[in-house]
C-alpha cells in the first residue's frame, strides 16, 4: 500500500487529490493536509467584494467531499517535511499541527511514499507598510472574509458619493513584485460598473495602480492578438477599455507605503509620488508558506529545497542568467524536487526560474517586476499531471514522472469580469499559447501562437464567466463526471 500526502487544498492540490483518488485503488491512501476547512473559488471573490455574490456561494466545506470520495482529510498546517525520514523510519514524513476545532495545537507526524506540496502562497501584506485590511489601511479580495469587508467599505464610499462627496478609489497592486494583476483589473472594472449602476460615477475618480510596465502585461509580458488580419497588442486593447470606462492608469509603480488618505509610490525613474485616496484595494505580494525541512539526522536542509522566496525548487534551471538568455526550456516539466523524485511542488508552491516579464529596477535598486502568474488553469493542469505521474509510479513501477505540464507548453484562458449583470454586464476573454513565450518558435506573435492568442470583450464573455463559476464549483465538489470538466 502506498500513501500520497497532498499539502494544500486549493485548485492545484484539490485537483491532484481527486485525480489520485479516482485513479488509485482503495488499497492506496490519499491524505490531504490543509489548515482551511473550506474550499474557495478565488476568482469569484471579486463579486463578493462588490456585494454581487454572497461569500457562501464561493466556498464549500472540504470534509464531506473528501469523506464521500475516500480521501483522508486532516485540517492542519504542515510545519516541516522530512524527505529522508527520521531516526525511527526511513519513510518520508510531514509534521503537522491541527487547526481543526477541538484538536487545535495537536501535532502529528504523517508518513508518506509520495508528497505533493500545493500549499499555495502566503499573503505578504507586511512587505509594504500600511498594506492590508488587518494591520493596514487598504482592503483586499484575497479571501472571502477580505472580500466581504471590501464590499462593506465600498458601500460606505458609494453612500458618500450619493451625498455629493467626491471620492477617489485606487485599485491595483501594493508592491513592485506583485502578481495577480488580472484580479486587480477585474475588481477595478467591477467597482467602476457598480458606481455607474449606483448613478454616482460622475463624482468618482477610479485609478488603477500597477507594477506592470504597460497595461495588458499581466505578468506574462503582454500579448499580440490577430484580429481579422490586423495585429493588436494587449496594451492597445487595454488602453481602449480604460478610455471607454474613464479609468486612469498608473503603470511602472512600486508602492512604498500607505497612510490613511494617501499612497506613496515610486516610479521607474526613481521619483516618489503621492496618490490621495478614499478607498483603496491593493493586492499583496506572495511568498512561500513557511515549511522547515530536515534530513534524517534532524539537520536543516531548507536552503537546498526552497528558494529565498519560500517557494519550493523543482526541475527548473535556477542559475543566475541574464534575462535575455532565459527560455521556455528552463521552466519545470515534471515538478519533481531535485534529489527527491517522490516529492513534487505545484501551483504557486513551486519556485519559478525567472520572471516572464523582464524585471526593471529604479535607480535606487527597487524592483518593479511582476511575478509570473501560476494560478487557475495552469495550476489545475499541474495538479492533474503530477497526480497521473504518481499513479504510474505506484501502479506500473515507473521511476520517473510520466506526465508533464510545462508552462512553456501549456495554453491559458482567462475571463476577466468587467461588471456583473445578465443584461449589461461584460467581461474580457483572453487566451494565449503558450504561457511562457518562445520567440524562436513563434516570432510573429511575440513568442505565442497568433491563432491561439485572442482577446474579446462583451456580454457573452460575462455569461461564460458566470457559467465557469458554476462548472468549477461542480467539479471541485466532485459531483458525477466531474473529471470531464477540463482544467
Amino acid at each position: 500500500m502506498a500513501t500520497v500526502v497532498v499539502l494544500g487544498a486549493g485548485v492545484s492540490g484539490h485537483t491532484a487529490a481527486l485525480t489520485l483518488r479516482r485513479k488509485l485503488g482503495r488499497d492506496h491512501r490519499v491524505v490531504v493536509v490543509s489548515p482551511n476547512s473550506k474550499w474557495n473559488w478565488i476568482p469569484s471573490n471579486i463579486w463578493v467584494g462588490v456585494d454581487r455574490m454572497p461569500s457562501k456561494r464561493v466556498v464549500f466545506p472540504l470534509a464531506p467531499v473528501y469523506k464521500r470520495k475516500g480521501v483522508d482529510f486532516r485540517q492542519a498546517k504542515a510545519v516541516a517535511i522530512r524527505p529522508e525520514g527520521d531516526d525511527v523510519s526511513a519513510q518520508g514524513a510531514v509534521d503537522i499541527v491541527y487547526t481543526q476545532e477541538g484538536r487545535e495545537g495537536q501535532t502529528e507526524r504523517v508518513r508518506y511514499d509520495y508528497l505533493i506540496n500545493a500549499t499555495g502562497p502566503q499573503l505578504n501584506f507586511e512587505a509594504t507598510p500600511g498594506l492590508g485590511p488587518d494591520m493596514g489601511h487598504t482592503v483586499s479580495v484575497c479571501t472571502p472574509a477580505h472580500a466581504e469587508h471590501a464590499a462593506h467599505e465600498l458601500a460606505a464610499v458609494i453612500a458618500k458619493l450619493k451625498a455629493g462627496e467626491r471620492q477617489t478609489l485606487v485599485i491595483g497592486v501594493g508592491h513592485g513584485t506583485c502578481t495577480c494583476e488580472g484580479a486587480a483589473f477585474e475588481y477595478a472594472f467591477n467597482v467602476e460598473h457598480e458606481l455607474r449602476r449606483a448613478g454616482v460615477r460622475d463624482l468618482a475618480d477610479v485609478v488603477y495602480l500597477t507594477n506592470e510596465v504597460e497595461l495588458g502585461d499581466f505578468g506574462v509580458g503582454g500579448m499580440v492578438f490577430d484580429k481579422k488580419g490586423q495585429r493588436m497588442t494587449s496594451e492597445e486593447w487595454m488602453l481602449s477599455l480604460f478610455r471607454e470606462r474613464g479609468v486612469k492608469a498608473i503603470t511602472e509603480a512600486a508602492v512604498d507605503s500607505i497612510e490613511p488618505g494617501f499612497i506613496r509610490y515610486r516610479q521607474l525613474d526613481g521619483e516618489m509620488a503621492e496618490l490621495p485616496y478614499d478607498f483603496a484595494m491593493l493586492l499583496p505580494p506572495f511568498k512561500g508558506v513557511h515549511l522547515e525541512a530536515y534530513d534524517r539526522r534532524g539537520e536543516s536542509i531548507r536552503e537546498a529545497l526552497f528558494a529565498p522566496s519560500g517557494f519550493m525548487k523543482v526541475d527548473a534551471d535556477y542559475s543566475q542568467k541574464p534575462f535575455a538568455e532565459w527560455s521556455g526550456d528552463d521552466w519545470p516539466r515534471t515538478y519533481q524536487v531535485p534529489g527527491h523524485p517522490n516529492v513534487f511542488a505545484i501551483g504557486i508552491a513551486f519556485a519559478p526560474p525567472h520572471q516572464i516579464t523582464e524585471p526593471r529596477y529604479t535607480p535606487q535598486g527597487i524592483a518593479i517586476a511582476p511575478a509570473p502568474p501560476r494560478t487557475g488553469m495552469p495550476s489545475g493542469a499541474m495538479g492533474k499531471a503530477v497526480a497521473l505521474s504518481i499513479v504510474d509510479m505506484i501502479t506500473a513501477g515507473d521511476t520517473v514522472a510520466t506526465h508533464t505540464a510545462s508552462m512553456a507548453d501549456l495554453p491559458a484562458a482567462c475571463i476577466a469580469s468587467m461588471g456583473v449583470s445578465y443584461t449589461n454586464g461584460s467581461a474580457a476573454a483572453m487566451t494565449m499559447t503558450p504561457i511562457v513565450p518562445d520567440v524562436k518558435r513563434h516570432p510573429e506573435g511575440a513568442g505565442r501562437e497568433l491563432g491561439a492568442t485572442t482577446g474579446e470583450v462583451g456580454l457573452a464573455a460575462h455569461w461564460v464567466k458566470r457559467l465557469l463559476h458554476s462548472a468549477f464549483l461542480y467539479k471541485a465538489k466532485a459531483y458525477p463526471f466531474w473529471y470531464l470538466i477540463p482544467e
